[in-house]
């Protein structure tokens, strides 16, 4: 049986975004936030969460996509990326599952593969749950 990762009760941590982003580099806050509020909007069963310091957004509590910044970039990170069709290129990592796309300021972001990417994942997370319930 697919075992599906899940994060409930002492695994979530209650940390505010605004005040977490603020923690980062100035640069990269706009990339955070427009990212994480695109993935936050996948659908209407999209939960936000912060789990081990970083935002990441589950359905039923499990995890399919998160933000995080570093020093000179943003991962837009996705926990079953392995497994997502990348005809682009985009995903690095080479992880069991997960995958991220580093996005940098003053790079070219392919938005329409980057969002195709994000509505597969979102969906992913769904049949993953639908298998096992």
């Amino acid at each position: 049986m697919e075992k599906i990762l899940r994060y409930v009760g002492k695994d979530l941590q209650a940390i505010d975004f605004n005040q977490w982003l603020e923690q980062k580099p100035a640069e990269l806050r706009p990339i955070a936030r427009q990212w994480f509020e695109i993935i936050k909007e996948c659908g209407p069963d999209v939960q936000d969460i912060f789990h081990d310091n970083y935002p990441m957004v589950c359905v039923d509590n499990a995890p399919f996509a998160y933000v995080n910044v570093f020093k000179a970039h943003v991962n837009l990170g996705f926990f079953y990326g392995a497994t997502l069709p990348d005809q682009s290129g985009l995903l690095e990592g080479s992880g069991k599952q997960g995958r991220h796309v580093k996005l940098r300021p003053g790079k070219i972001v392919h938005e329409k593969e980057l969002l195709d990417l994000i509505r597969l994942a979102y969906l992913d997370i769904k049949q993953r749950i639908d298998r096992i319930a």
